[in-house]
């Protein structure tokens, strides 16, 4: 593996963000070392929804036509009061012509499908059961103690990149116990994947309930050729529960929530896990030859879906500096924009859009939120406006920034993106979910 052993960049965590930015600059010949604490790719039930600009990310990877075809293309996304009366949505097959449409495939199948990719390049390598412990950095490279299977390792690199998750070791060497500014919801969510036959009861492909105490979310994780497949449902919960608590609550709740007031039989359960949700963005992305991506750089609650396809946004934000510098096509500067703007971008965008997101579900009343909420009343609106409903489709591609118009001698703006002239997204009222998850 001609110079893999020398890496330009090593990138801490083989999720999806770490595996994807070593794909795309493996790719252009970069020598990439991925290092996994794991002794194996998470295969845990995860997030599933990719924006547009996830979707254009995974193009721009070369994997995006494995993705829909490993998954599928969801159709409609909707509002609904607990007893299932249709409140307002939006048609995603209205965009089935654009290339960058939104897919669905399961995170932990984007992870095989990313690996795959990834350790096919001759430049990239990943290192399993490599724990990083320490780092430090000089004027001229950065480098990581690692605790491997042969003992602890000093691996060095001209930059080191953190995509090692919410509780990233990257970040809290670099930030220590400051690491991670924000705030934790006092909601509890519980998330489950199910087998049940939504299909019947009229539900399509991402479903919201506003309820005040049975607000919850289900959306299709899989889609079989007679219409069937497992499904994602995460509802919130009473707060101060214990995990013990919280999973025998399960069945009661889904007796309350679910379509047909199912009992245990009546469903097939896969996996159920409670976690506590948070808003929260490092103070930069960008510690000299140290850099955050996706969740190890922010978090945000997950209904939406605009912490997974924001993560991904970010991925391609950070190849487009990266191999800017390492081509000789823009300088060091370019680094700090990137921390600049992907945080500006959670701010004006990821932020107050997915805090609106959740409080729509839980915080009014069902019986007047077509009344009162105005997202709802701005989808009410376009329903038999085909053109409307593309572009507010295409919405969250305020998410994204053409770094490269940074590039040396390069004054271009990303066409379509505005808010690229300055850098900030001023006055995004609303985005179109990626899903729930």
């Amino acid at each position: 593996m001609t110079g893999v052993d020398k890496p330009w960049t090593i990138i801490v965590g083989a999720g999806p963000s770490g595996l994807l930015l070593g794909l795309m600059l493996a790719k252009k010949g970069v020598p990439v070392q991925v290092l996994e604490g794991s002794s194996e790719l998470d295969d845990s039930p995860r997030a599933a929804y990719y924006g547009p600009p996830a979707a254009y990310e995974l193009r721009r990877a070369g994997v995006i036509e494995e993705v829909r075809k490993q998954g599928f293309d969801p159709i409609r996304t909707c509002w609904r009061k607990l007893d299932g009366t249709y409140l307002a949505g939006f048609d995603n097959s209205l965009l089935f012509d654009d290339q960058d449409r939104q897919a669905c495939l399961p995170l932990a199948q984007l992870d095989r499908l990313l690996y795959k990719h990834a350790i096919a390049q001759p430049t990239l390598k990943v290192s399993f059961n490599h724990k990083v412990v320490d780092l430090g950095q000089d004027t001229e490279k950065a480098w990581a103690d690692v605790d491997t299977p042969d003992g602890r390792k000093r691996l060095e690199a001209a930059y080191i990149v953190g995509c090692d998750g919410a509780s990233s070791t990257v970040r809290k060497c670099l930030y220590g116990d400051k690491d991670f500014p924000g705030f934790t919801w006092d909601k509890q969510i519980v998330a489950t994947n199910v087998a049940y036959p939504f299909e019947k009861y009229g539900y399509d492909d991402a479903n919201f309930f506003i309820h005040p105490e049975h607000w919850h979310m289900v959306a299709r994780l899989t889609k079989n050729p007679d219409g069937s497949g497992w499904w994602r449902v995460s509802y919130g919960e009473v707060s101060g529960l214990t995990r013990e608590e919280l999973i025998a609550r399960q069945p009661m709740k889904y007796q309350a929530i679910l379509p047909g007031h199912p009992r245990p039989g009546d469903y097939d359960l896969a996996a159920i896990s409670p976690y506590r949700i948070h808003q929260r963005l490092a103070d930069s992305l960008r510690s000299g030859r140290f850099l955050l991506a996706a969740d190890a750089a922010h978090i945000c609650n997950p209904f939406g879906g605009l912490g997974l396809t924001g993560g991904l946004v970010d991925i391609g934000g950070l190849y487009d500096c990266l191999i800017g510098v390492h081509e000789g096509k823009a300088d060091e500067s370019i680094l700090d924009k990137y921390s600049e703007i992907r945080r500006q971008r959670f701010q004006t965008v990821t932020d107050p859009i997915s805090s609106q997101n959740i409080r729509r579900l839980y915080d009014q009343d069902p019986d007047k939120a077509l009344e009162n909420d105005e997202f709802l009343k701005m989808l009410k609106s376009i329903e038999n406006n085909v053109e409307a409903q593309r572009e507010f489709m295409r919405s969250p591609n305020a998410l994204r920034y053409d770094f490269t118009q940074h590039y040396k001698g390069n004054h271009k703006t990303m066409e379509g993106d505005q808010s690229a002239k300055n850098g900030i997204v001023s006055q995004v009222k609303e985005i179109a979910p990626t899903g729930g998850e």
